[in-house]
């Protein structure tokens, strides 16, 4: 048992779960039994934002409490560079034992295919010594002997889930060699042409993965979680442990019997599904018309438009993987029970960012500012504070800020977010007016016809969206929650868009990263 003031740390964090994918956010198909009791029991923010819906740069916010244009990740085509503080590094410094389990995605190893070349001449040089961003790379855990970091990001202790579904790599590619699966099952999962029994003839990322449950990244990421925390236990140190899901992120393929927990025919689809699309900018327009074969060459994968059949085996498959999260976490709640840990640690569940899983006709993720992309679920339980939800707007840079304020630790100079703490005490209280979104797509310049970037404000009551080739959408949440009536190009509320424009150059304003003329630490 560990010093009050001194709590430990879990964060849950899923990759690409929606908000209402869950029992306790109204989901009355999806089994959830385990996270809607961490419901009852924390605070649950009904309205959490992410600060960017791409993997790597909200995952960089979520680990310095900074927007992705001061940190530098602006999207998957770079790492965060080394020098950052982070909110793990300061816990460690402070004493506590930190540990990450699962998928980092702070570095591009699984994301290498989103990298273009943008031109002969780099703008800048790297400082940093070679190799510093590829310990993420796949190919390093297929060697025989390897060197972990001994502080990667502020954690003194990794064991990396590398890849989705059934593309196996990282620590856990070692773990699932040393129980008798084999290297070409372990890396088939992101090939179309693989036969793999029970694929989906609707999209090829709809299948059951080839190997055992004991096996995949869910199970991977509880067991070695546990096993983290009860090393520290026993070491009786306070403790931060990041235990990261690679699911419900795409392909689709949980193991058996998670595959077939829910009939595709079951599956309702979104009201929004057939959404015409009006008011929409040309880009989103275009991905709606791309069919699933689109993505048939199996490298970078693109959003479409599904066909119903297509949008109810991906909403099934996703339910399965989710409900084998739920029971993962069930294990390491009762663990910590067990240790008698529990009234001592903070507990933190959420996601990096949403999907839009049919909803307005569309799939994936990629410059979507809607809900279903931007919204995530969050709860924060702390000792001593009991189970309450709150309307109140929080946003994944707040986390950070928020852990280092339970721990008893002042942010480091430039954080950006805003500590929750007011609002675990108080679920009334209110500690932000918005929510920045910021989203850059760098391809574009290679002549894709997406944006280069994005800008959203999200306040208590509206979405107001501006890109770089000028377009906006502006959504009245409280009477339009499905968004279907853009005001922007409807002129149907000039003030309140003149309001919100000037909303959101201010908040890009405040988020200049001050830290940058800082003179650096000795």
């Amino acid at each position: 048992m560990t010093d009050a003031a001194r709590p430990n740390v879990l964060v849950v964090i899923c990759d690409q779960l929606r908000a209402d994918h869950l029992g306790f956010a109204g989901n009355a198909v999806v089994r959830t039994p385990h996270i809607d009791a961490l419901a009852e029991t924390g605070t649950v923010f009904e309205r959490a934002y992410v600060n960017n819906p791409v993997c790597m740069p909200n995952r960089s916010t979520l680990m310095t409490g900074l927007m992705p244009s001061a940190h530098g990740v602006i999207f998957n085509d770079r790492s965060l560079e080394p020098h950052h503080t982070t909110f793990v590094s300061r816990l460690r410094d402070a004493g506590w034992r930190t540990a990450l389990v699962g998928k980092s995605h702070l570095q591009h190893g699984e994301s290498r295919d989103a990298v273009d070349d943008l031109g002969p001449v780099p703008g800048r040089t790297s400082p940093f010594g070679d190799m510093w961003d590829a310990i993420e790379h796949h190919e390093r855990y297929e060697l025989p002997d390897i060197v972990d970091p001994d502080d990667f990001y502020g954690f003194g202790h990794v064991e990396f889930s590398v890849g989705h579904g059934a593309q196996v790599g990282g620590h856990h590619y070692r773990w699932a060699r040393d129980k008798g699966i084999a290297h070409d099952v372990l890396r088939q999962g992101l090939d179309p042409t693989a036969d793999i029994p029970g694929r989906s003839p609707l999209w090829w990322q709809i299948f059951p993965a080839p190997f055992p449950d004991e096996v995949s990244s869910t199970s991977f990421v509880t067991e070695r979680t546990i096993a983290a925390i009860e090393t520290a236990e026993a070491d009786d140190e306070p403790w931060m442990v990041w235990c990261s899901f690679p699911d419900p992120h795409h392909p689709l393929s949980p193991p058996e019997p998670w595959f077939s927990r829910h009939d595709p025919a079951d599956m309702e689809l979104p009201s929004t599904f057939a959404e015409p699309g009006e008011g929409w900018p040309d880009h989103l327009r275009a991905i709606r018309d791309l069919p699933a074969d689109v993505n048939s060459h199996g490298r970078y994968v693109i959003p479409f438009g599904p066909t119903p059949e297509q949008a109810r085996a991906a909403i099934a498959a996703t339910y399965g993987m989710i409900e084998a999260i739920d029971h993962g976490v069930g294990r390491i709640m009762a663990r910590l029970e067990e240790l008698d840990a529990l009234d001592d640690t903070i507990v933190v569940f959420t996601s990096d960012h949403g999907d839009m899983m049919g909803d307005h006709g569309l799939l994936l993720k990629l410059v979507m500012h809607f809900r279903g992309c931007l919204e995530v679920p969050m709860i924060v339980r702390a000792p001593t504070r009991g189970g309450q939800r709150t309307r109140s707007l929080a946003a994944s840079i707040d986390l950070p800020a928020t852990i280092l304020d339970l721990c008893g630790l002042d942010a480091p100079q430039g954080m950006q977010g805003t500590s929750l703490v007011p609002v675990l005490d108080d679920a009334s209280a209110s500690v932000r007016e918005h929510v920045l979104v910021e989203d850059d797509f760098p391809a574009s310049r290679g002549g894709r016809p997406v944006p280069l970037k994005t800008r959203t404000i999200v306040t208590d009551r509206h979405r107001f969206t501006r890109d770089s080739d000028g377009f906006e959408m502006l959504y009245d949440l409280a009477a339009d929650p499905d968004e279907l009536t853009n005001l922007a190009t409807e002129g149907a509320d000039p003030a309140v868009r003149a309001e919100l424009l000037t909303a959101l150059a201010d908040a890009m304003f405040h988020a200049d990263d001050v830290t940058r003329t800082e003179p650096v630490t000795p």
